[in-house]
């Protein structure tokens, strides 16, 4: 594997040898407790259901949420008749998957980013990522954009001039394909899960809790790599899932096209949007590989399946419901949609910026005209050192402690409000993102309260609100 080995780590039975104050923690919790454990099973057991139940409803039921239940409750259909008049697995969506994702393995590992070359201010090609538990500094392609690019413009090619397959193909063969991401995403978490006990990349950047189905949920691998450069938490949740996401938006867009006869300004602004989204994403690549996702996650099926199953499946609800009930906004609504959305990006984006900026130039900059105010922490690593770091307290991380994460979801609900007040299904995707955030809240401040003790109650005393400032 490409990395740097920094330091040293004393361990004992895989824990931190002890020390007079706690040390910082990496990667996910130790411990399970049994409402944990639950959780997990819960999840395990359960999230599968709720994709199919989402695609059923739209294809089935015309994306009513409620229908299918009351259908059940009065006798009017059964689960298996459900299942039975749901299509099949098919093995001509078999093949589209397989092209689909050997071209971006193909992509991501045999082509080496040369757009960083030709355009100012990206940044690309092989970046150093965050200091592992272990003490390593893994090394990264970052060609994500480059990806991105060129499978749309063979896309947009096929569209225009190859004529190779229809534009519609994805919604064409949505849910066979779902039985195929699935497979796929089961296939990589359990490869994963018997990797870590046979052949870990790194046994030292291993975490083991001693329950199974932990282990297989959260991972155990920091970070599983395949020869020198195919690493499976980059790859997977960047390429078959994100680089898909505007591609699966276009053939929704097309398919609307195809049975209406024009495309509403409400599919256009879920395609805008979330394109912005996207292509911030790789624009921003390299500064990914220090987000909590690469810094403390481990990879198991919690990213492996999520990535290849709910993302591309859950967070295009609102193209799906649009193709299903085309909604033509009025000039206020789309124009408030739009405003909603370009804002929640500008404090999502500035506010990821004002921090960067700050680390980089270690507090000499200036945030909002002015010299920015931090608070000085220290805390003690699992090696017995005592570091210093700085958080800050002026611009957007004044205003609240994650405003990041308000602005996303801003963004988030534009994407939901373009689709009208018809139906809950294409709401599913604020819900989810504000209890995803919320926990990533409550999970970063537990860690940075270990870490930094007393530093951080003078953090949030400077700071109080979480997400929205005099409320949360």
């Amino acid at each position: 594997m490409e990395a740097t080995r920094r330091r040293a780590q004393n361990r004992t039975n895989g824990k931190a040898s002890d020390s007079t104050e706690k040390s910082a923690q990496w990667g996910r919790a130790w411990e399970v407790d049994w409402f944990s454990l639950l959780g997990v099973i819960g999840l395990l057991c359960s999230a599968p259901f709720i994709v199919f139940y989402f695609m059923m409803a739209c294809d089935q039921y015309q994306c009513s949420i409620s229908q299918p239940l009351l259908a059940l409750y009065q006798g009017e259909t059964t689960l298996l008749s459900i299942w039975a008049r749901a299509p099949s697995f098919l093995w001509s969506a078999a093949k589209i998957y397989a092209i689909w994702v050997s071209f971006q393995v193909f992509l991501y590992v045999c082509v080496p980013d040369v757009v960083h070359k030709f355009i100012p201010g990206y940044v690309g090609g092989v970046q150093d990522g965050a200091l592992t538990p272990a003490g390593l500094i893994n090394k990264y392609e970052i060609n994500g954009l480059q990806c991105w690019l060129i499978t749309h413009a063979l896309w947009f090619a096929n569209a225009h001039y190859f004529h190779w397959f229809s534009p519609t193909i994805i919604f064409d063969n949505w849910i066979p394909l779902m039985w195929c991401t699935n497979i796929l995403g089961y296939a990589v978490a359990t490869f994963a899960f018997i990797k870590a006990y046979l052949f870990p990349t790194n046994p030292e950047d291993c975490k083991f809790t001693g329950n199974i189905f932990y282990n297989y949920m959260m991972g155990i691998e920091f970070n599983p790599r395949i020869g020198k450069w195919f690493d499976f938490k980059l790859f997977f949740n960047g390429r078959p899932g994100i680089v898909a996401w505007t591609l699966i938006n276009l053939s929704y867009m097309a398919k609307q096209q195809e049975l209406y006869g024009h495309i509403t300004n409400s599919m256009i602004l879920v395609n805008v949007l979330q394109a912005i989204y996207v292509l911030d994403f790789f624009w921003n690549e390299a500064w990914y590989l220090k987000t909590i996702d690469i810094c403390h996650d481990h990879f198991g099926w919690y990213l492996g399946w999520g990535d290849c199953v709910w993302l591309p499946f859950l967070y295009t609800l609102q193209g799906l419901y649009l193709v299903y009930h085309p909604v033509q906004l009025s000039d206020t609504h789309a124009l408030t949609v739009l405003v909603l959305g370009l804002v929640g990006y500008y404090i999502f984006r500035a506010t990821n910026h004002q921090k960067d900026l700050f680390r980089r130039t270690n507090g000499s900059c200036s945030i909002w005209g002015r010299k920015p105010s931090y608070i000085e922490c220290s805390y003690r690593s699992a090696d017995g050192g005592v570091h210093r770091s700085k958080l800050l307290t002026s611009g957007f991380w004044g205003v609240a402690r994650h405003f990041n994460y308000t602005g996303d979801l801003m963004g988030s609900l534009a994407y939901c409000a373009a689709c009208g007040f018809g139906h809950i299904l294409p709401y599913f995707y604020i819900v989810y993102m504000t209890i995803l955030l919320v926990h990533r809240c409550v999970r970063d401040e537990h860690r940075c309260s270990t870490k930094y003790g007393k530093d951080w109650k003078r953090y949030t005393d400077a700071v109080p609100y979480r997400l929205i400032p005099g409320l949360f």
